[in-house]
């Protein structure tokens, strides 16, 4: 017969029993090894990692890398992309010369390629996936028996001889008729670039084509763009300093990079762009000279605000990329303030005739 209290022995056992401690996560280490005990772990680390002055085993650099792991889950895939006026792609019925010549000056391992614009994607070709087609018809090295070479036989110099006349006649056939595509992922602009990170990592898909709310092809990220916001710009033996140039002319002027930033261009002229009206919705001098247009300007187009004169040097349909600015007016405006005549506030002497 079983009684209440045999009933009852197991729960009274399950619960006297000693469960083993939880394993810390990685937040809960870094609360341990900064000090801290708030409510919430990650503006603990946040301000910990401001603090310069609490001493820890963490370098200058591995303190940057974690606040950008924590600042991760606000960057949207929109902050990372590289926008569509950027993108170098390649259209489905380009040639494999023509494809290859676009990986020699683009530097990039993996192109998306189009049908007739970038709005109809059809996927990426990656340079590995090209180079294995072509190679594909390259026959594979005889090991000769013993230490005699073997000249090649006749037949085999005709193979070798119909291998390159085959090779350089492929290179003139469509992309569409080499079957070397690969997918893409198609993502929105406001998806958590978190999330796109481990969506290619479960695809093993290295590239995302951004969509906007009308089907239209908005931009392109990588997974190279993403890690970059963590552990900063990653470049390889390809990539040239492309930063933005300012240069200033001659008479006065600056010539500027349409892609360099309102900061670094207000510091080179001496003057405040950010205080302009509007300015604050943008981060490039281009995208400033867009917004105050009201459209895309034309090359040899004229803005005039704030004193400085805009001068629209290269464009196209979509973007500026290149302006001159001119500090002709605001230098006016300064010389009409100055003293005229030399003379200071204490000169009351009436000038000579």
């Amino acid at each position: 017969m079983t009684t209440m209290s045999e009933r009852e022995s197991p729960a009274a056992g399950e619960a006297g029993t000693e469960r083993a401690p939880a394993k810390p996560n990685l937040f809960d280490r870094l609360r341990a090894i900064f000090g801290l005990g708030g409510a919430s772990i990650r503006d603990d680390i946040q301000d910990a990692l401001a603090d310069s002055s609490i001493e820890v085993d963490v370098s200058p650099q591995e303190r940057t890398m974690l606040r950008n792991v924590l600042a991760l889950h606000e960057v949207q895939v929109e902050d990372v992309m590289v926008p569509r006026a950027d993108i170098v792609a390649v259209s489905l019925d380009s040639s494999l010369i023509e494809v290859l010549a676009v990986f020699r000056t683009a530097g990039h391992s993996r192109l998306p390629v189009h049908g007739e614009t970038l709005d109809d994607p059809r996927g990426m070709i990656h340079i590995r996936d090209l180079v294995a087609y072509f190679a594909a018809g390259i026959p594979e090295p005889v090991e000769d028996e013993g230490d005699r070479p073997t000249p090649p036989s006749v037949s085999e110099t005709d193979a070798a001889d119909s291998f390159k006349l085959k090779t350089f006649a492929d290179f003139d056939i469509p992309l569409a008729e080499a079957n070397v595509l690969r997918p893409v992922l198609f993502v929105p602009p406001s998806m958590p670039a978190l999330d796109l990170l481990v969506k290619m990592q479960a695809t093993r898909t290295h590239m995302a084509l951004v969509i906007d709310e009308y089907g239209g092809t908005d931009g392109l990220a990588t997974i190279e763009d993403i890690v970059e916001m963590i552990v900063g710009d990653i470049e390889d033996e390809h990539d040239l300093d492309e930063s933005p140039k300012i240069d200033a002319a001659p008479d006065g002027s600056f010539i500027v990079d349409a892609r360099a930033s309102l900061e670094d261009v207000s510091l080179a002229i001496d003057a405040d762009l950010t205080a302009i009206s509007d300015a604050e919705e943008v981060d490039t001098i281009g995208g400033l000279i867009t917004t105050l247009a009201g459209h895309v300007p034309v090359r040899g187009e004229i803005i005039v605000e704030g004193g400085l004169e805009f001068e629209i040097l290269d464009a196209d349909p979509r973007r500026v990329k290149r302006v001159r600015i001119h500090l002709g007016l605001k230098r006016a405006a300064a010389k009409s303030l100055e003293p005229q005549g030399g003379s200071t506030a204490g000169d009351s002497s009436p000038a000579a005739p």
